[in-house]
């Protein structure tokens, strides 16, 4: 292979497994062709995450509003990111195995001040942008042990981030303006993020948050498909009026 897709080949696998996957064509070493996989997911779920939520940007700016878009899922969600981002971070972890926490995050923050925007609650997102730039320096300085605690909190934080919108679909029976661009491919990337964490991070904090993502993206889907279904059968076509 060229130097240009040798050198990244061999900096994302390793040098073993280049030579074992790659020169010596052996694909039933089970260890080096796992992690392969592991490292190809994550480096495409890192990829994915840095327009995944992009959709629902577009939507809210051709909208101008936030309807069906619960905001307080937004800021939990976006809290129990930036902690498991700073946590993998400290810990070390490889970036492939949580580097869409950085765009996630950025885009989550860019929403959920959209949406205060055009519910025009200003004061409040003021305040939110200062709360992050402090909340943001606390994660970096903490304690080790502090962030542990955190990082469990991230998943109540979850839970609690999907069950407004979950609870807000169900008793509208609307996903509103939610993505499903964003919706699905959250679902597809944290079943991803399970095998990559399982594969590469042996840390049961962080696995156990990316199943319960799992569940929760999977009832926001199922969400999706039922009032979509329901909103097509509802749309009673216009009768066509005979000419007389």
């Amino acid at each position: 292979l060229p130097p240009f897709i040798r050198t990244p080949a061999i900096n994302l696998i390793g040098p073993k497994c280049y030579r074992t996957l790659v020169e010596n064509l052996d694909l039933y070493d089970e260890l080096c062709l796992k992690f392969a996989i592991s490292k190809v997911l994550g480096v495409g779920i890192v990829l994915g995450g840095a327009i995944v939520k992009l959709p629902q940007l577009v939507t809210l700016l051709s909208s101008q509003s936030g309807h069906g878009v619960s905001v307080i899922a937004y800021i939990l969600e976006t809290a129990a990111t930036i902690i498991s981002l700073v946590y993998s971070a400290r810990q070390g972890f490889s970036f492939s195995t949580y580097g869409e926490g950085l765009f996630i995050s950025i885009q989550n923050i860019l929403i959920t001040l959209l949406i205060m925007y055009f519910a025009r609650r200003r004061a409040a997102l003021v305040g939110l942008i200062g709360l992050i730039i402090v909340g943001c320096y606390s994660l970096f300085t903490t304690s080790s042990s502090t962030l542990a605690i955190l990082q469990a909190l991230t998943i109540p934080l979850n839970l609690l981030s999907k069950v407004p919108q979950i609870a807000s679909n169900f008793k509208k029976k609307s996903t509103g303006q939610l993505s499903a661009f964003a919706v699905f491919n959250y679902l597809l990337g944290s079943l991803a993020r399970v095998f990559t964490t399982i594969t590469e991070v042996s840390d049961p904090l962080v696995l156990w948050g990316y199943v319960l993502a799992v569940v929760l993206n999977a009832v926001l889907v199922i969400q999706m498909v039922i009032y979509w279904t329901g909103a097509k059968k509802g749309q009673v076509k216009p009768r066509k009026h005979k000419r007389r």
